[in-house]
């Protein structure tokens, strides 16, 4: 979700995930990846996830449009 600059708090600035099985959600959104909110208070923000991308060794990417970086997520085994 990645978040609104202009709205009176601050919604989404994170990564969601919803389940699913047999191709069917199963429930609600649930945070994956979040911690961008620095500050509510004074709309302080570390980043804003805008996009997702997998490499073929199972790292997922995230675009960062606020910060201007990309992030790095692995899978430890």
């Amino acid at each position: 979700q990645h978040g609104s600059w202009n709205s009176s708090a601050l919604v989404g600035y994170r990564v969601g995930f919803v389940p699913f099985k047999n191709g069917r959600p199963t429930g609600s959104i649930e945070t994956f990846l979040g911690g961008f909110i620095a500050d509510s208070t004074d709309k302080k923000v570390y980043g804003r996830p805008v996009g997702i991308a997998f490499t073929k060794n199972e790292t997922m990417l995230v675009a960062d449009d606020a910060s201007n970086i990309i992030w790095q997520v692995q899978v430890i085994k």
